[in-house]
């Protein structure tokens, strides 16, 4: 599987990423949207994000290859790289639960 291949520095790249509020929502915006992607005007107004400060978090999700631009146009259409998020994803439940079920329902809820 290629998420074998994914070295702990990118795991860490990655979630630092995404551990931040903003990018956590422009992540997830970008996610939602789809391949079609999103331009940075539309995920300023979308997420209430100031411009500058939206091209800084675009630029970590960036550097941690979360997200990719493409320019179509005048435009940058931003968007989520799936493959990277699976293989996140892939990595951090490799060894779930040791192999028991654990889906939602299968677990009790803990204590809050």
């Amino acid at each position: 599987m290629y998420y074998l291949l994914m070295d702990e520095s990118q795991v860490i790249r990655s979630l630092a990423a995404l551990a931040h509020e903003a990018r956590l929502q422009v992540f997830r915006a970008l996610v939602v949207a789809g391949p079609d992607g999103l331009t940075p005007g539309a995920l300023a107004e979308q997420l209430g994000i100031a411009p500058t400060a939206l091209s800084f978090h675009l630029k970590e999700l960036s550097n941690a290859q979360l997200i990719h631009a493409e320019r179509q146009g005048r435009n940058l259409l931003y968007s989520a790289t799936f493959p990277a998020m699976n293989d996140l994803l892939a990595y951090l439940t490799e060894n779930c639960c040791q192999g028991q079920a654990c889906t939602p329902s299968a677990l009790p809820c803990p204590p809050r």
